[in-house]
């Protein structure tokens, strides 16, 4: 096994923050995994591409990074079809994969960052759809215990961009592989505003809704080889339905949308944009120009200058609106 001393992870954060592991250690499958579990420097971190993560600092412990890939079709019906899928494996190339043998309900997902294990932690979702609606099973090493456990869809917990796997106490759970539930009959899945006024009055075939869905996201997202970011840093807040009538009546032109058993989703972006922050430079952090929810490192910029970017957004926000918004990046 290739253990790494003083590791800079540089490379696996889309922050581009000049961090560095004690250890760093890469596993290609469950048995070497299992082999160097007790041998490994506490606490550890298990990490895909970085692409939603934010390093305030050197990690020490371990950054265990997953390079268990490819995609395999376990069975099939007229209907579905089942497909097993490395936790290391990139996920917009699993999307293409996806579309390129016939198997659909992936394809608004595309051109989101990060690897397949990230997805199923973190309940990726874009464009009407999520990652939850198309998961059958998580297959995981509970790092403790060095056991498989395989959790089904409703053991994950999942809801908007949260699972179990989020929470501290499951963080011991490593996602080694995931089945994905896809259907085998092309139906577009155009529920988003923007994707169904590109299609009005066709039936688009899934790579057109790919291709429609990458240039949309081109247009919001920067490039973090360009300009250092992790996409969306803050989830759109559920609010109480009671509350939406005086957030309404001061700003009719608000955004919502009902979100089930007496809550609304507010716009975070829209929020954030009417409190003046779009565009903000705070030092070397900023708020980045063509969507207010994405913070971005202008160049040198530590994690904790971010930090501080964002606890101001969110000290703002809630002044303004009464309304507080949660992070959706990581913090390490």
């Amino acid at each position: 096994m290739e253990l790494r001393q003083n590791h800079s992870l540089l490379g696996h954060n889309t922050f581009g923050m000049d961090v560095r592991a004690s250890w760093f250690f890469e596993y290609s499958s469950e048995d070497e995994l299992l082999e160097a579990l007790p041998r490994l420097e506490r606490p550890l971190l298990n990490i895909g591409e970085g692409s939603n993560l934010l390093f305030c600092g050197d990690f020490r412990g371990t950054v265990l990074h997953c390079a268990i890939r490819g995609a395999e079709i376990e069975s099939t019906d007229a209907e579905t079809a089942l497909v097993r899928v490395g936790a290391g494996s990139n996920w917009d190339s699993f999307v293409e994969w996806c579309i390129s043998h016939g198997l659909y309900g992936a394809e608004n997902l595309s051109g989101i960052p990060g690897e397949v294990g990230a997805a199923a932690v973190q309940n990726i979702g874009a464009y009407g759809s999520e990652a939850c609606e198309i998961i059958r099973q998580v297959r995981t090493v509970d790092a403790e215990s060095g056991e498989i456990r395989v959790f089904d869809a409703a053991e994950c917990g999942y809801s908007y961009r949260d699972s179990i796997f989020k929470r501290a106490e499951n963080k011991r759970y490593i996602i080694t592989s995931v089945v994905f539930a896809l259907s085998r009959e092309w139906k577009p899945i155009l529920k988003y505003k923007a994707l169904a006024s590109e299609f009005e009055g066709i039936e688009p075939s899934a790579e057109e809704v790919r291709q429609a869905v990458l240039v949309m996201r081109e247009g919001k997202l920067p490039d973090p080889k360009v300009l250092g970011n992790a996409g969306s840093f803050f989830v759109n807040p559920l609010v109480p339905a009671s509350r939406i009538g005086t957030l309404s009546f001061l700003y009719p032109d608000m955004p919502r949308f009902d979100a089930g058993e007496g809550m609304v989703k507010l716009s975070a972006a829209w929020l954030i944009d009417k409190a003046g922050w779009k565009g903000f430079q705070m030092g070397r952090a900023g708020v980045y120009e063509h969507q207010p929810l994405v913070l971005v490192n202008l160049g040198g910029a530590t994690g904790q200058e971010i930090l501080n970017l964002a606890n101001s957004i969110i000290n703002d926000v809630y002044d303004k609106f009464g309304v507080e918004l949660s992070m959706e990046v990581n913090r390490i």
